[in-house]
C-alpha cells in the first residue's frame, strides 16, 4: 500500500457506458488502497489515488452530459477500443485496473490483458464486478467474469450465490469479495417535503413494449391527477439520442407527447442521488435506483402492475415487502421494508457502510505488496474447457484464442485522421438509428 509519502496509486476504469462508468469510476474511489471509507464520500476523495478513465467505443459510449452526471472528474479520459486499450495497459503502469464491463467484454480483456502482459513482472490488481442487481444470467455473467483478481459482491446474498457458482463448476471462488453497490450515500430520509413529491424511475429496457410502458406513464399521470398538491416526476437516465447500458426503444419522452399531463407532472434528468434528496415516494420496477432508496429509508415501492416476473427483474424484490401496485399507492398505501432482506442486500441502513469496501481495500493491498508480484490472469474459460464459446467471444474484440489482436484488428498506433473520425461519427449514427428507428419497425412488421 502507497504511504503518505509515496506516488499516489494509479487506477485505471474500462467502461462501455454511462451506467458501468458510474460502477467503475465511484467502485475505484471506495477501493483505493489507504484513503477511508470517510474520505472517500468527500470532495477530495481522489487525494490518494490517479484516476485513468477509458470509454470503450461503441452504440453506448457515454456522452460528456453523462459523464458529467456521475459527478466523478478523472485525471484522464480518451475512448478506446479494445485494441487500444490493451495497448495502453501493455505500455503504461497501473496499480489496479477496473473492468467496468458486459461480461463478454471482461471475459475478451482478461484474456487480452494475459496475452500483453506475458513476460511482466508485476501487473495491475484486476477488479471487476455488477453495476447493480444480478437477476438473469447468474452463471454467464459469473464465469465470464472468472479470472480477475478480485471478483466483487453488492451484497451478502450476491457473494453466497456467487461462491456456490464458482465451486460448482470447480472453479476457485477466492476472488468473490463481498463490498455494497459504491453509489449509495447521501442523507436519511427524515419526513415529508413540501410539496410532497412521488418520483418514478424509468429503465431503458424495462418494460420492453409499448403496451406496459403506455399503462407505466398512464397511472403516474392519474396519480398525479388525484393528488394536484403533489409534486409527481417522471426521472428519466438519458435525453434523445443517447445511448445507456441497455437500448431503449420507446423513450418516454416521446410516448408523454401523446399525452396531456397537470401541472404537477414534470421530467426530470441528472444525478439520481440529488432527485432522492427531494423525494418522499421513489416507485419503480426494479432499478437499483429502489436501493438507493431504501438505503436513505425512503419510502419505496417496487411495481407489481405488470406482474412479478423474471424478465422485469422485479422477482428480486420477493419478500422485501416494498412491492405494491398503483391502485395500492393510489389508495395511501405506504410500504414497509423487511429489515433482514433489506440488510442481505448490501442497503446497510444500519451504518456498516462506512466499512462495506474494507475487506476489498485490504485485499488489494496485500497484493500489491505480494512478493514476487502477481500469477498471471487465470480464468475458467479457455480454448481448452469452452472451445465453441471462448473464441467468438474473443473474435468480438478483434482478439484470437490466445487473447493477441486478431490480423486487421483497428488500427492503433496514432490517433484516427480527421476521414476516420468523421465516418466513424456517421457509422455510430448508422447503427444507433438502426437501433432506434429500423429494428422496431422490422419487430413490429414481424408480429403482424
Amino acid at each position: 500500500m502507497p504511504s503518505s509519502t509515496s506516488k499516489p496509486t494509479r487506477i485505471a476504469v474500462l467502461a462501455d457506458s454511462d451506467t458501468r462508468w458510474k460502477w467503475g469510476a465511484l467502485t475505484a474511489a471506495r477501493i483505493a488502497p489507504g484513503p477511508s471509507m470517510e474520505a472517500a464520500e468527500r470532495e477530495d476523495a481522489q487525494v490518494g489515488f490517479e484516476l485513468s478513465g477509458f470509454l470503450l467505443r461503441g452504440r453506448a459510449t457515454p456522452t460528456a452530459r453523462q459523464l458529467a452526471e456521475v459527478g466523478v472528474t478523472a485525471d484522464s479520459l480518451r475512448e478506446v477500443t479494445s485494441v487500444e486499450f490493451l495497448r495502453a495497459m501493455a505500455e503504461e503502469e497501473y496499480d489496479v485496473l477496473v473492468l467496468a464491463l458486459v461480461g463478454g467484454g471482461v471475459q475478451a480483456m482478461l484474456h487480452g490483458l494475459k496475452h500483453a502482459w506475458e513476460g511482466r513482472t508485476s501487473r495491475p490488481v484486476v477488479v471487476t464486478g455488477y453495476v447493480g442487481v444480478v437477476y438473469e444470467k447468474l452463471a454467464d455473467g459469473l464465469l465470464l467474469r472468472h479470472g480477475a483478481d478480485l471478483v466483487l459482491a453488492n451484497s451478502r446474498q450476491d457473494a453466497e450465490r456467487f461462491r456456490a457458482v464458482y465451486e460448482g463448476v470447480g472453479a476457485d471462488a477466492s476472488s468473490v469479495t463481498e463490498v455494497a453497490l459504491p453509489f449509495l450515500g447521501g442523507e436519511t430520509y427524515t419526513g415529508e417535503h413540501d410539496p410532497y413529491t412521488v418520483v418514478f424511475a424509468v429503465q431503458p429496457s424495462v418494460p420492453d413494449n409499448r403496451r406496459d410502458r403506455v399503462h407505466l406513464l398512464d397511472r403516474l399521470i392519474r396519480h398525479a391527477r388525484l393528488h394536484p398538491e403533489r409534486e409527481v416526476l417522471l426521472k428519466l437516465r438519458s435525453r434523445p439520442g443517447e445511448h445507456t447500458t441497455h437500448i431503449e426503444e420507446l423513450p418516454y419522452q416521446k410516448l408523454v407527447q401523446r399525452l396531456d399531463p397537470p401541472a404537477n407532472f414534470r421530467l426530470v434528468y441528472g444525478n439520481m442521488g440529488e432527485v432522492l434528496d427531494r423525494t418522499d415516494l421513489l416507485v419503480t420496477i426494479s432499478s437499483t435506483a429502489a436501493l438507493e432508496s431504501l438505503h436513505r429509508r425512503i419510502p419505496t415501492v417496487v411495481l407489481t402492475d405488470l406482474g412479478i416476473r423474471e424478465v422485469l427483474g422485479n422477482h428480486h424484490f420477493v419478500g422485501s415487502g416494498c412491492l405494491a401496485s398503483w391502485d395500492q399507492l393510489d389508495a395511501g398505501h405506504r410500504p414497509v421494508p423487511d429489515e433482514e432482506w433489506v440488510a442481505r442486500q448490501g442497503v446497510a441502513t444500519d451504518g456498516t457502510y462506512a466499512t462495506a469496501f474494507d475487506a476489498a481495500r485490504e485485499r488489494i493491498a496485500k497484493l500489491l505488496a505480494q512478493p514476487g508480484g502477481l500469477a498471471p490472469l487465470a480464468p475458467y474459460y479457455t480454448p481448452t474447457t469452452a472451445p465453441g464459446y471462448l473464441p467468438g467471444i474473443l473474435a468480438r474484440h478483434h482478439l484470437g484464442p490466445d487473447g493477441a489482436p486478431l490480423p486487421g484488428a483497428p488500427a492503433h498506433d496514432k490517433e484516427p485522421g480527421p476521414v476516420r473520425q468523421i465516418v466513424r461519427r456517421a457509422a455510430r449514427g448508422a447503427y444507433r438509428h438502426g437501433v432506434q428507428r429500423v429494428a422496431p419497425v422490422i419487430r413490429r412488421m414481424g408480429e403482424l
